[in-house]
This record gives structure tokens, sequence and C-alpha cells, in this order.
């Protein structure tokens, strides 16, 4: 049964749904003061249900960032760059976000990398070289890739 949207929770009602939402999925603590405030819950009522769910292991911030990082370079292929940016955008600590870029190995960032950038390469069907490097550096740039390895790599790439 849902409740309508101008009512209000009680603080048992909204950490019983926060709980729900965060057990579905890690949620940064951005993401549930968002749903809180959505639930029309006042700041103390916020703060307090925020401390029981980091209490009972249902917040974590250190445990988002690394799942967050594992996630979004094994499945969408991002850069480092790209990720702290999307994390320092949740307003993640920066202690959390190096820890998060802990957890992607040097071995799996550049096997994907050179396996994103031999696809990439080959997708472009532009003749003009130089205006293929640039939709190939802009590609790689935008995945979040540092600009140093897409530029060594383009080199690479156009002596073959």
């Amino acid at each position: 049964m849902k409740k309508p949207t101008n009512s209000t929770y009680t603080i048992k009602e909204a950490l019983q749904k926060l709980e729900h939402f965060c057990a579905y999925q890690e949620r940064c603590h951005d993401e549930v003061v968002s749903k809180l405030y959505d639930l029309k819950m006042t700041r103390d009522e916020i703060d307090s249900i925020v401390v029981q769910l980091i209490e009972g292991n249902f917040l974590n911030e250190t445990r988002f960032a690394c799942s967050f990082a594992r996630g979004k370079h094994r499945i969408k292929h991002w850069g480092k760059i790209r990720i702290t940016n999307e994390l320092k955008a949740r307003n993640i600590s920066s202690t959390n976000i190096t820890l998060a870029l802990k957890e992607i190995s040097s071995e799996e960032y550049f096997e994907t990398f050179e396996n994103l950038a031999e696809r990439g390469w080959n997708s472009i069907s532009e003749t003009n070289q130089l205006k293929k490097r640039k939709k190939f550096c802009d590609y790689m740039l935008r995945r979040g890739y540092e600009s140093n390895l897409v530029y060594e790599k383009v080199k690479e790439l156009e002596e073959n």
C-alpha cells in the first residue's frame, strides 16, 4: 500500500524504507539524504536516520566508493579520472577515492585501456588522419583515461 505523496513518514517507517533502499544497492550519503528529503523528513530526523543506517552497516561510504570504482571500470570501462570526478560529484572524501582506485589493479586497468583503444581506433572510419586522431583522443579522454596514456597510444596506433 503506497502512501499519498503529501503525507509524512514516521522515523521508523522512513528508516525501514531506507534500509531496503540501501540493501538493494550500495548508496552514498548524498543519495540517502536526498531520498529522505523526498520523504519530507526534517533535518534532525535525517541526521538520526543516517546515524542508524551507518550503525546498522547499511550505509558505508568506503564500501560504496570501492564498489562504484570497480563497477564503472569493469562494466563501463571508465578511466581513473572519470571515476574520480564522479565520486567527487557525490561528495566522497579524497581518502575514500584513493582507496577505491586501489581496487582496480594496474594490469586490469591497462588491459582494459588497450582493448578499448584498439576497438575505438578500429571503429573510427575517418580517412583524414588528423580528424581520426582527434576523434580517438576525444573518445578516450571522455572515458577518463590519462592524457599521456592516450597520446602515447595514438602514436603507437598511427605507426601500425
